[in-house]
């Protein structure tokens, strides 16, 4: 550890954001000369799995933090849902009375508002979650009380430098430096809550692009056994008093040109790392944030990646000490580091490695068993009491951690106490992921003792409530059918009880004048800057020719549009996560006539909105709901042909755009629900209407999305 690291540096602009999950991080960030800390509460944290903080342990740390002139933003990004209002706000102000914090990380924009009420004055930053990818989007965050916004992590530097000259006056940027990157988009991964409950949105994400996937060969097989699992599963008819047919899926199947079988952790990502890169980052006005990801990393990550960026921040002409950042980076026991999109000149910016591992850790060794059947590990170096090992990847069963409680030496040997049933085989490496070596734990132990000099204020109740804005009565309006084009030669007609419609794209919008009245035109989930213009021709284009209903799939679209609406169905739509009364009555407030609902949200809480309502709510009734829309390509996995996961769910990826879209081979059917949602109150429903490719299965399962479990 280099002491004369960490001399007095005086703290320019842009600071740096180090993340803590619990208070040993925090105090290394401290330890480090981080410029501001970014943490998460016990609750309403996009990191539940983080040790996370309590209101009296967080007053004395704040404290601690503005005494070394260090500012502290809490993390309260995620979704909320129709119950949580009247709990989030009054938490928001126990914490502005409590804490007082520097800052509040949002994604919900029911806290855009809940937090004023709350009494809370500081900085308000809108997450990645809240998916602002665009300048346009800027500025509607800006009119929304917005005081800082978070960019995504698959802009490249020209892309930032946009962003940057479109930003309005009293708006402030932040951007990612360092740390995990996810394939999907933030705000449009669904991938884990489709699968059971567990929502990226409300921070319990178990990772399902980490896993291992096959596609090609053998694949095929296994698709027809999990069709005739699903035919056989369930009673079928006699005709005529003849046997029931088999229908086995063979039909289907006669058309797929079976592959060679191959496999990869194609969706699973290495760190973005921009090191020395960061150097292009300095002379972007409004860029006053550089954010190091990580609040379920240890302090040993958070000291060396801090220290680090500090270095390339402070001196970035001095090749000796950008030489000495990149290798205590190395040290920061990360994954295999990427530059991702960063570069715009770079052919290839997948920040996959499908062929390899993409765990986070340092390779520390291989497991050995003995005669005696003993597990043990050599170590490539020397471990130290309390650091931290990982035993193969999270997808394998016998993935597992577990401390080192004494001193090893470089080649020695350590034998392992995992379970019978987590046995690994010969060979699976075995990964650094933290440690604490002695000199780290002195400078931490030093900020603890001064920590703990320190007096905890305590929390008072709150006796008030938030205002929530009035409901309105329902409104009946035909059902929406959503196509990704029209069928070839054919033209849509007007229907009592129907409305078709389409997605906003270069090659829908030249359908004839006649037609383009009639359709339902939704904008997509997600727009790129280098998009914007092209988007906001495509929309005026439209209107001049007498459309009339828009579906807006991000709150910030708004602004491609007149103000106020006249005559027009403006709808904020489904990936607008739209899941409480507070964030209904924001975009009622920004001239949406209507909203649809997240279809993230439980039976209970879906039957319980309405009543709250200031807008007319729809739901996605039908269809297939992609469980993640990614900028990163496809490397390995091949498109429009069917991929499996370690239990054998298929799945399949198309492209749109400039979007890759995962879709899941069971679709999500809420018919049977229909009477019970509009005796709730809901208003209108929409069908995606998206055909899978002939490699797919038919699956007879069909997915209710969370409406039978309880979104965590």
């Amino acid at each position: 550890m280099n002491d004369a690291l960490h001399g007095n540096v005086q703290t320019a602009r842009p600071e740096i954001l180090a993340p803590a999950g619990d208070s040993h991080s925090f105090l290394a960030a401290l330890a480090a000369g981080a410029d501001a800390i970014y943490l998460g509460l016990k609750h309403f944290s996009a990191r539940m799995q983080a040790e996370n903080f309590g209101l009296t342990e967080l007053s004395r740390l704040t404290d601690l933090a503005h005494a070394e002139g260090v500012r502290v933003y809490v993390a309260m990004n995620t979704l909320v849902k129709p119950s949580e209002t009247a709990q989030i706000y009054r938490l928001v102000s126990r914490l502005a009375r409590q804490v007082d914090p520097d800052g509040l990380i949002v994604q919900d924009l029911a806290l855009l508002d809940l937090a004023r009420q709350a009494g809370y004055e500081n900085g308000l930053s809108l997450s990645t979650l809240a998916n602002l990818t665009h300048p346009e989007a800027l500025l509607q965050a800006r009119k929304l009380g917005a005081s800082r916004v978070i960019l995504p992590r698959e802009l490249s530097i020209d892309e930032i430098r946009h962003m940057s000259e479109s930003c309005p006056e009293g708006l402030d940027l932040e951007c990612f430096v360092h740390g995990a990157l996810c394939y999907c988009v933030s705000g449009r991964c669904y991938w884990s809550s489709y699968m059971g409950g567990k929502s990226g949105l409300r921070g319990r994400c178990v990772q399902p692009c980490r896993r291992l996937y096959r596609q090609g060969g053998q694949v095929s097989s296994d698709l027809r056994r999990t069709l005739n699992r699903e035919e056989h599963g369930r009673p079928r008819k006699e005709t005529n008093g003849t046997k029931p047919q088999d229908r086995s899926g063979d039909l289907h199947f006669r058309s797929l040109k079976i592959g060679k079988e191959h496999s990869g952790r194609w969706f699973s990502c290495l760190d973005l790392s921009l090191d020395v890169l960061v150097k292009t980052l300095l002379d972007i006005p409004h860029l006053v944030s550089w954010k190091i990801e990580g609040r379920k990393k240890g302090p040993h990550y958070v000291y060396h990646v801090v220290t680090a960026y500090r270095m390339l921040r402070d001196n970035p002409g001095d090749s000796r000490t950008r030489k000495m950042a990149e290798e205590i980076l190395q040290m920061a026991l990360g994954r295999a580091p990427t530059r991702a999109r960063f570069l715009p000149q770079r052919e290839n910016r997948n920040p996959t490695s499908p062929d390899g591992q993409t765990s986070s850790g340092l390779l520390a060794g291989k497991i050995c068993i003995d005669q005696k059947g003993a597990v043990a590990v050599k170590p490539f170096l020397e471990l130290l009491p309390q650091d931290y090992l990982r035993v193969g990847v999270e997808d394998e069963r016998w993935h597992a951690t577990l401390p080192v409680t004494r001193r090893i030496p470089k080649g020695g040997s350590l034998v392992l106490r995992l379970p019978r049933h987590k046995t690994p085989k010969a060979g699976t490496p075995v990964f650094l992921i933290d440690r604490r070596e002695p000199e780290l734990l002195q400078i931490l132990d030093s900020w603890r003792q001064r920590l703990d000099l320190l007096p905890g204020r305590l929390s008072r109740p709150v006796d008030s409530a938030p205002r929530l804005p009035r409901p309105l009565p329902p409104k009946s309006r035909p059902d929406i059918f959503l196509r990704a084009d029209l069928p070839q030669g054919r033209e849509t007609r007007p229907a009592r009880h129907r409305i078709q419609a389409l997605w906003l794209s270069p090659k829908n919008v030249q359908i004839s004048r006649t037609v383009v009245p009639r359709i339902s035109w939704w904008l997509p989930p997600v727009i790129w800057p280098d998009e914007e213009e092209a988007m906001r021709h495509q929309v005026h284009q439209l209107l001049r020719q007498g459309a009339r209903h828009f579906v807006c799939n991000a709150p910030w679209q708004r602004g491609f549009f007149p103000a106020p609406p006249d005559n027009m169905e403006l709808l904020a739509g489904p990936f607008c996560n739209l899941a409480n009364a507070s964030a209904l009555g924001m975009v009622a407030a920004m001239g949406f006539t209507g909203a649809f609902v997240s279809p993230e949200l439980s039976r209970t809480d879906m039957l319980a909105l309405p009543r709250q309502s200031p807008l007319p709510l729809g739901m996605v009734l039908s269809g297939y709901w992609p469980v993640g829309i990614s900028r990163f390509g496809l490397l390995g996995v091949k498109a429009n042909e069917a991929f499996v996961s370690p239990k054998g769910e298929p799945f399949w990826a198309r492209h749109y755009g400039g979007t890759v879209w995962l879709y899941p081979a069971w679709p999500l059917d809420l018919t049977g629900k229909r009477q019970e949602l509009a005796s709730a109150g809901y208003s209108f429903f929409a069908h995606m209407d998206e055909h899978p490719p002939a490699s797919v299965p038919q699956l007879e399962r069909k997915s209710l999305f969370n409406w039978e479990v309880t979104l965590l």
